[in-house]
């Protein structure tokens, strides 16, 4: 499997979950939804009714101090996302505008996850960074 197919899948689901139990949860919903209405129309309205359904057992969950059900529904969902992405692959560029809308969503805790990824050719240099770098050639 494609690498960067399994890290989308498994950045989205962690996301999706994470905005579950937060304000943004409609925003999440709605956009994971929408995703499955345009790759996928056939399975939209059950991923919606999933998607309610796993935000009430972890709301359930959490109130029960749960924690080992928020990690389940997370794999579940970076599961589904993986077998869309790789059933629809052109749906990747969408997903990724889905997670990009809901980036400032996310609580502050969810935000140190910090993911690079670079493709060098030749004699081509990648510089990456999380944060500041300085970086001196002569």
């Amino acid at each position: 499997m494609d690498p960067e197919i399994a890290a989308l899948a498994g950045t989205a689901g962690t996301t999706v979950v994470t905005l579950m139990a937060t304000h943004a949860w409609e925003s999440a919903r709605d956009g994971v939804v929408a995703l499955w209405h345009r790759f996928q129309p056939a399975r939209a309205d059950a991923v919606r009714a999933e998607l309610e359904a796993g935000r009430e057992d972890l709301l359930m969950a959490q109130e029960a101090g749960d924690t080992a059900s928020e990690a389940e529904l997370t794999a579940e969902w970076q599961a589904r996302l993986r077998r869309l992405l790789l059933a629809r692959p052109e749906a990747a560029d969408a997903l990724r505008e889905v997670l990009d809308e809901l980036a400032p969503s996310l609580p502050a805790e969810a935000g140190t996850q910090i993911r690079l990824q670079a493709h060098a050719s030749g004699t081509a240099r990648v510089y990456q960074a999380g944060r500041d770098q300085h970086i001196t050639e002569r």
